[in-house]
């Protein structure tokens, strides 16, 4: 468009403007069919005289309203250009802006800005805001990770940031979308309504399915939903992501029940170090599942408990993992015969703190591996490596490792010139304070001071315990992996965690001493007394198994360590249980459980919306806002004027106003009646609420705390 310049008017003279149309925009485009958008601009600026002849519009009249005019028709042609159509509504609300401008409470945008932001384009429509307060209300949740959008019904607030969800998904910024809302009509207590849950839930969570509809290929929407892209649960049902208060969660200190964790202690994380714990929530009885992976490690969770895996088409393509429920594996934990999911293993040993021990560690392992420990003679110990004997010997100081025959070498305590005593030999002592002393080889274990103790004690123990009852396996086109027998449980158990602390995985099977060939023993055969159960060990890159030259060199020779690898191979109703969920501050909100398992409940990756916040409870929006993950943003919407909670619990989402208001990184929109889109009336019919309120007194159009109020007359 061009205008003629406006002529410098006398005091008392008239303002003049002009404006042309270019030829490649109809007229229409501009006026309104049956020049309805000139009416609207016509009433909205009494004091000018618009006129229109071909092409060409002319303003005539007061300096300050020609001049809005002129600027209007600019807004209005950049609009144009951009190919978008100019309706009443945007007419009006283009005048609004331009009104707010002149009276110096104008924003930085202007009206051609606010109407030309395209957030998605879906179906042959696009989504974009039509509203100042709109367009600040999409910009602030590009910019920050928690946004609360208030305002009354029907400005938009939950179909923007669903259309913002959806461009997120798409442009690959989260890998999921995560819709929930309060049940409150039915008290969230849904199991008196009849049909299956789905059918109890639908109702709630109406709005959120049709928004999505609107936005995505209704074909694509149950697949992604399948999935697990797309998750969409009232407030109650996802918030419930436990384990029993019993299950073991590992902490510096060993294993603790889930249950007996606080906020501040510290748990494990996936890269074995201490993280702290930042929220417990319990979650009351749950039906329990019982997941276990191909190795024999197992824990419980509930169905909605979350999950870290990758596939084996993830893998090759190299996608991130995934986030999964328990309930959203079952009945898909094959693929071709192989197992889908494949779960994460520690990305460095636990590191427990340094404990001092009485015992070098590895001449413990030693021990533990071949060592006499009866305490009815002298400790000693058995092997056909003198390297062994020899290194056993070093690494205990004040005591002779003396060969005696065959494969035999007893353990003698040093003697001091001068002693005139007999003294307890020095490793009986120490094994003695350790509980080991006496043992036979059905009851050996690894004392707790080392079994939790650094990763360099820990692997010492293990190469002692390899070094002597241990050794490679070699197979044929695969890394070697690692096989030690034992006739403890408890030693054989211990040995386990040893190799999952360190980032391994070990398989056990037993052998029965049943039906078994005797062995040899100096030519004689002797008859086994006792079932042997073997772990098959399989360590990471970087984790050194043997000291024992022979041994080393041919773990080495055979390729060394590989990639320790877990899977999902069962997953099983366990019954119910009183269950909690735990928040842990660590990067990937992973931590360690039963059996070295890495679990988590915290939404990673994810846009997630919160709609009808005015129907949660104080405790339920600290729980929901607590469980932000890294890489995730939270919009949150509500209208305060509208909460339908029982008498006497406040409102989460104005409470929380309160509470955030002014932290960084959190920002509070708030839309008005201005920013109705729907029918005009809508906008009229809250104005007019709000007036009545601010008049009498009320919310709603109710006396505040009426329904106290009328109970206790009842009681009366």
């Amino acid at each position: 468009m061009t205008q003629t310049p406006t002529a410098q008017p006398s005091a008392q003279g008239p303002a003049r403007a002009q404006f042309t149309v270019p030829a490649k925009h109809p007229m229409v485009t501009v006026l309104g069919s049956g020049d309805s958008l000139l009416r609207v601009i016509e009433k909205a600026f009494p004091a000018a005289d618009i006129h229109v002849r071909g092409n060409e519009i002319s303003a005539v009249g007061d300096r300050d309203e020609v001049a809005l005019v002129q600027r209007l028709f600019d807004e209005m042609m950049l609009v144009l250009r951009t190919g978008q159509p100019m309706t009443e509504d945007a007419v009006e609300r283009s005048i609004a802006m331009l009104r707010a401008s002149e009276n110096g409470e104008g924003p930085d945008e202007t009206p051609a800005e606010v109407l030309t932001q395209n957030i998605l384009s879906s179906r042959g429509r696009t989504i974009r805001p039509k509203t100042l307060n709109q367009k600040r209300y999409v910009d602030a949740i590009d910019q920050h990770t928690i946004v609360f959008g208030i305002g009354p019904a029907g400005t938009g607030k939950t179909y923007l940031a669903m259309a913002k969800a959806v461009q997120a998904l798409q442009s690959k910024q989260v890998n999921r979308i995560i819709l929930t809302r309060p049940a409150v009509e039915a008290g969230e207590r849904l199991g008196f309504l009849p049909g299956t849950l789905y059918e109890k839930i639908d109702p709630y969570l109406r709005p959120l399915y049709d928004a999505l509809h609107d936005m995505l290929d209704p074909d694509s929407i149950p697949r992604l939903m399948a999935a697990g892209t797309i998750e969409v649960a009232p407030l109650a049902y996802m918030r419930g992501r436990s384990q029993p208060v019993f299950t073991n969660v590992l902490t510096p200190d060993g294993w603790r029940p889930i249950g007996s964790l606080k906020v501040g202690d510290l748990v494990i994380g996936s890269d074995g170090e201490p993280t702290p714990v930042l929220g417990v929530y319990p979650q009351g009885e749950r039906d329990i599942y019982r997941v276990s992976a191909q190795d024999g490690s197992w824990t419980l969770c509930c169905g909605e408990h979350l999950w870290t895996v990758r596939t084996a088409s993830d893998k090759r393509h190299d996608k991130p993992w995934r986030v999964l429920e328990t309930q959203d594996m079952i009945g898909n934990l094959r693929a071709a015969h192989a197992r889908r999911y494949e779960l994460p293993m520690l990305t460095a040993p636990v590191e427990f703190p340094e404990r001092e021990v009485p015992m070098d560690p590895y001449a413990l392992g030693l021990l533990l591996g071949d060592g006499c420990l009866t305490g009815s003679t002298t400790p000693s110990f058995a092997t056909e490596d003198p390297e062994l004997a020899h290194a056993l010997e070093a690494a205990l100081p004040g005591v002779s490792v003396r060969h005696k025959s065959g494969p035999d070498y007893v353990l003698n305590r040093i003697k001091s010139p001068g002693d005139v005593v007999t003294l307890e030999n020095p490793v009986s002592r120490v094994l003695r304070a350790l509980e080991l002393m006496p043992s036979r080889s059905v009851n050996k274990f690894v004392p707790d001071s080392y079994l939790y103790n650094s990763a360099k004690v820990r692997l010492a123990v293990l190469q002692g315990l390899l070094d002597s009852d241990g050794g490679p396996v070699t197979q044929q086109d695969r890394t070697c992996r690692i096989q030690f027998t034992t006739t403890s449980i408890l030693l054989r158990d211990d040995v386990v965690s040893l190799v999952q602390s360190l980032g391994g995985v070990a398989y056990t099977r037993r052998r029965a001493a049943e039906g078994r060939a005797p062995g040899l023993a100096n030519g004689r055969p002797v008859e086994h007394r006792r079932d042997a159960h073997v772990v098959d060990i399989r360590l990471p890159e970087g984790i050194e198994p043997f000291r024992l030259t022979r041994k080393a060199e041919k773990y080495r020779e055979a390729g060394g360590g590989g990639r320790p690898m877990r899977f999902i191979d069962s997953i099983e109703p366990a019954g119910r249980e009183e269950t909690v969920c735990i928040q842990v501050a660590a990067e990937d909100s992973l931590y360690v459980t039963q059996d070295y398992l890495l679990t988590h409940n915290t939404l990673n990756d994810a846009f997630i919306i919160l709609d009808e916040a005015q129907n949660t409870s104080p405790e339920q929006m600290k729980m929901f806002l607590t469980r932000l993950g890294f890489d995730s943003k939270i919009v949150i919407t509500g209208d305060v004027t509208q909460v339908d909670l029982p008498s006497g619990t406040k409102s989460g989402l104005r409470q929380v106003q309160e509470i955030l208001e002014g932290v960084d990184d959190v920002h509070f929109s708030r839309l008005t009646s201005h920013d109705v889109v729907r029918h005009k009336l809508v906008g009229r019919i809250v104005d007019a609420y709000e007036k009545y309120d601010t008049e009498h007194g009320t919310e709603n159009g109710t006396h505040k705390g009426g329904r106290n109020r009328d109970r206790d007359t009842k009681r009366k």
